[in-house]
């Protein structure tokens, strides 16, 4: 069965903004026969992207997935947003892929979100190749672009195709392995691909970039090197093996070239999706951790007569069918209706019906094995990062990181039927979505929800009042600022309480110091079970960990703190660990006050790239905002000005630098860390929540 396994492909289309990744997608699944006619982003019409808000926006939101074939290979395709706030799709769809095409602009190269996503594949080890798209826009690059790639994302890199022609003159590129032009059908959209002779003014270049090719890779291979110096004629087909031993090993990255829109380098791009990335046996076993012992790694091969095991990576809800729990596949296969296991949360789930989904449509298979990504429903309790298996057969997959919230607005139902609605549906969307929370302000009773940036709760306001029917009224957004300390200090706090006619004890010291812990606080103990009995160190470091989610200065979160609970006292009859879990968390923000606490703000990455002649204007916005300008540098004939300014002074950003630069200035906004807030500006902050210092 490990033939079938080798015939699949799972990849991502990975991409900035605006680089034309839903669009080679949609050429994809209409060369591959998967639909049957072009859907194009800028008539709302993508099939990828079936949402709403995408088809009026022009942009991916949400990860939509495909499964497709070309030349009897199954090749399953995520497309996930190019907006970094919806980063979480991103991370949670390359957890589960084998390889990815990265689609670049031919003009404007490499740009922010595509660095980002780069290094996000490199935390997840996804092999992948560059497609240089647009060759038809008027200042198309494709060296330049191949340059970027090298500085930018550090990676050796070089053309296996040249482009025929370059902006209105792009006709096709010539495949430097086979030393073949490839020439594309204007009379049926492109699916027609001619193979001819190099065009005589080309020969020359080709053969260059050919034996520059064979020299970079050369230095991974001793006997290329040796056959290439003695003059020997290579052959293509090795040279294709070459490269994919290279790519799977994140040596090297091959660039392709073409115009997704103009139907032009679509099909070779398919080929090089079989040619170079790999399939699920190429990425070998899967390490997992043993139910009864996490300290013991297991692993599974991924092979159809392993145990099966999977790992839910997306929730998502379906009108007709309910809840879906989007699955890859790891080892062994499963059926409609088998009942498996949550090794995590202990308890068993019975699927219904598997899926192969394409973008919000589905078509129901009855099993699923090794290598594929599918659908199930019927899964009521398992959420997104969680391993299933057999029960008798267990392995437990590391679960997933999902980021901090930076952003927030407050949002209130208009009526009471609203308000009976709104927190079941605010639950559903939070099991979608995990970079998305809410919660109520115990001081002001507001209901909050807490997101990655403007756009990401935009889009959550406009679902719950048009695919949710929920009317809402929506607050200004508001900054999630969080709360650390600034040195060390210790606390101390006993509690003893009579509960149902008996005395509760828990008695406990805290030390805490400053850490390098931007999710919150990381809680260690001294004590041993020699000390005390382990549920009772257990329950001291849960109270900690539940109350660090809300400061002591202003309720905000703790971040970047260490605490260390150095002892405990105990009295036999009386100890609990109700007790214990309230002492901990007394001596803990005891501990914290006396620490000296500080407000902090989330800062963020800025990037804006400019017409020369508005980069004073700019930088004094800039400055305005209390940013601080970290480089500066040209592309072409923009300024790019790379900058980091607090969240709090970005809200309406993009309507500042249209006014300034006349509409001609574009930027992008990420989240970079946590800072200390001015003292005036903290003192001012609380006072207007009634807290004065």
């Amino acid at each position: 069965m490990s033939d079938q396994v080798e015939r699949i492909r799972n990849i991502w289309i990975m991409a900035h903004i605006d680089a034309g990744k839903t669009t080679t997608t949609e050429r994809i699944l209409y060369y591959t026969g998967k639909s049957h006619k072009i859907g194009e982003v800028h008539d709302g019409a993508a099939t990828m992207d079936w949402m709403v808000q995408e088809q009026e926006r022009g942009i991916t939101i949400t990860s939509a997935a495909t499964t497709c074939y070309w030349k009897k290979h199954e090749i399953n395709i995520i497309d996930t947003p190019g907006h970094v706030d919806f980063t979480i799709e991103v991370e949670r769809s390359l957890r589960v892929l084998d390889g990815a095409v990265g689609v670049f602009d031919a003009v404007s190269g490499v740009e922010p979100q595509s660095e980002t996503v780069w290094n996000q594949a490199d935390k997840y080890k996804v092999p992948r190749f560059a497609f240089v798209n647009k060759m038809d826009r008027v200042g198309a690059d494709f060296f330049n672009c191949i340059e970027e790639i090298r500085e930018k994302l550090g990676k050796t890199a070089a053309a296996v195709q040249l482009p025929i022609g370059v902006e209105a003159d792009f006709k096709g590129m010539v495949d430097l392995l086979v030393m073949k032009a490839y020439f594309f059908s204007e009379d049926d959209l492109g699916a027609t691909v001619t193979t001819g002779d190099i065009p005589e003014e080309l020969r020359e270049d080709a053969t260059l970039y050919r034996d520059y090719l064979i020299e970079t890779l050369s230095d991974y291979d001793d006997d290329l090197a040796e056959d290439f110096l003695e003059g020997k004629e290579i052959a293509a087909d090795r040279l294709k093996k070459i490269i994919r031993k290279l790519v799977i090993e994140e040596d090297f990255v091959p660039v392709f070239c073409g115009s997704a829109f103009k139907n032009k380098g679509v099909q070779p791009l398919l080929d090089g999706v079989l040619d170079y990335l790999p399939s699920p046996i190429d990425r070998g076993e899967i390490r997992g951790h043993a139910p009864k012992d996490l300290e013991k790694i297991i692993t599974r091969r991924p092979l159809v007569s392993e145990p099966f095991s999977a790992l839910a990576f997306k929730i998502a809800t379906d009108p007709f069918v309910g809840n879906l729990t989007y699955l890859r596949i790891y080892s062994g296969e499963v059926k409609a209706g088998q009942t498996i296991y949550n090794p995590l949360k202990k308890i068993k789930e019975r699927i219904g019906k598997i899926l192969r989904m394409h973008a919000n449509k589905r078509e129901e298979m009855p099993t699923a094995k090794a290598g594929d990504i599918v659908a199930v429903s019927g899964l009521k309790n398992t959420i997104t990062g969680e391993t299933l298996c057999l029960e008798q057969k267990g392995i437990i997959y590391d679960l997933m990181d999902f980021p901090e919230t930076v952003i927030s607005i407050a949002i209130e139902p208009k009526t009471t039927a609203d308000e009976k609605k709104l927190l079941s549906i605010l639950e559903q969307i939070k099991k979608e979505d995990p970079s998305f929370t809410f919660k109520n302000n115990e001081e002001t009773g507001q209901l909050l929800i807490y997101g990655m940036g403007e756009l990401h709760l935009e889009i959550v306001a406009d679902r719950l009042q048009r695919e949710f029917k929920v009317g809402i009224r929506v607050g200004k957004p508001q900054v999630s600022y969080r709360e650390s300390i600034q040195g060390t200090g210790t606390g101390e706090a006993e509690f003893r309480k009579e509960m149902g006619g008996k005395f509760q004890y828990g008695q406990c010291s805290v030390t805490v110091e400053p850490a390098d812990f931007p999710s919150g606080v990381l809680v260690e103990s001294n004590l041993t079970k020699r000390d005390l009995p382990e549920e009772l160190i257990k329950s001291m470091i849960k109270g900690i960990e539940d109350t660090s989610v809300g400061g002591a200065l202003a309720g905000y979160p703790f971040i970047n703190i260490k605490a260390t609970i150095t002892d405990a006292g105990y009295i036999e009859e009386e100890s609990r660990p109700v007790a214990y879990s309230i002492a901990s968390s007394m001596a803990f923000k005891e501990a914290c006050k006396n620490a000296g606490l500080q407000l902090l703000e989330p800062f963020m990455a800025l990037e804006v790239i400019t017409p020369v002649e508005y980069t004073g204007d700019v930088i004094a916005d800039i400055n305005v905002k209390r940013g601080k300008v970290v480089s500066m540098g040209s592309k072409k004939s923009k300024e790019v000005i790379e900058a980091e300014a607090p969240l709090a002074e970005m809200f309406g950003y993009s309507t500042d630098l249209r006014s300034k630069t006349q509409g001609r200035a574009s930027f992008t906004l990420e989240f970079e860390r946590y800072v200390k807030i001015p003292h005036d500006m903290a003192k001012a902050l609380l006072e207007k929540r009634g807290i004065f210092i």
